[in-house]
């Protein structure tokens, strides 16, 4: 009763163009349609997208994860980042603009629909069948901020986007486990500056926790994957089984 008497104070609109919309939170059809969605074909451990044209069976691989340099065990992202998602994520991310959330976490949510009980088929060269394994993530562990940044800032944009998967999965969120050193803003780097800038800025202080666990890694946007390869690393190193991530958006480059 109250969330219909809150929408007739307040009709539902989209959050991007504030056009007239059936739920509080959604997007209308003009808007959906400017996102670039990720979908097949795409590569099956990263999701990097491949051009719809092309038939490349079903468990095609990008050249980095074919080559083993994933920075992820297994890693979705909703849609492109581009000018228009870019104007989502961006003040999300650092203008407090929160409404945002729930667009984006559902988004997320259904680029996880898409693997059915967390079977994954990984490898495979046409002789020889891909390995198939079933490893159900056991918690949740949004990317973390430094003390200072997460101040300054007043939120972990990271943290909101996990609490609806959260439900969505029904596990647990850890922000406690994994520490992050504060570093200078990586926005103006390249892949090798990134990967330097971010090499050993994270501590797993609960090594307990993380210990044997399969971890789902979530955060807005992924660039050149310099933070999940190192919390990958930490991670593995602390004992974790493995380590997988979902972002709403990610930067596609040519490869």
């Amino acid at each position: 009763m109250f969330c219909e008497v809150l929408d007739f104070i307040f009709p539902p609109s989209c959050p991007v163009c504030n056009a007239s919309v059936s739920e509080q939170g959604t997007l209308c059809s003009d808007c959906w349609a400017k996102f670039n969605w990720i979908s097949d074909p795409k590569c099956c451990v990263c999701g990097y997208p491949f051009p719809a044209n092309l038939d490349l069976g079903s468990h095609p691989l990008c050249p980095v994860c074919a080559s083993g340099k994933n920075e992820l065990d297994w890693l979705r992202a909703a849609c492109v980042y581009d000018e228009f998602s870019r104007n989502i994520m961006l003040p999300f991310k650092h203008a407090g603009q929160i409404r945002y959330n729930k667009i984006m976490s559902r988004a997320m949510i259904m680029a996880l629909r898409e693997v059915e009980g967390w079977r994954f088929e990984v490898g495979g060269n046409g002789q020889q069948p891909p390995t198939s394994y079933f490893l159900p993530p056991a918690l949740i562990i949004p990317v973390p901020l430094a003390y200072r940044r997460l101040w300054k800032r007043g939120y972990n944009q990271a943290a909101l986007l996990s609490r609806p998967i959260s439900r969505h999965l029904n596990l647990p969120i850890d922000v406690g486990s994994v520490r992050r050193k504060y570093r200078p803003d990586m926005g103006h780097k390249n892949a090798k500056q990134r990967a330097e800038n971010i090499r050993g800025v994270f501590e797993v202080v609960r090594p307990d926790a993380i210990k044997g666990k399969t971890i789902l890694l979530v955060d807005d946007v992924m660039t050149t994957g310099a933070t999940f390869a190192e919390l990958r690393r930490v991670l593995k190193r602390a004992g974790a089984k493995a380590v997988y991530g979902v972002v709403f958006c990610r930067v596609v480059r040519a490869i």
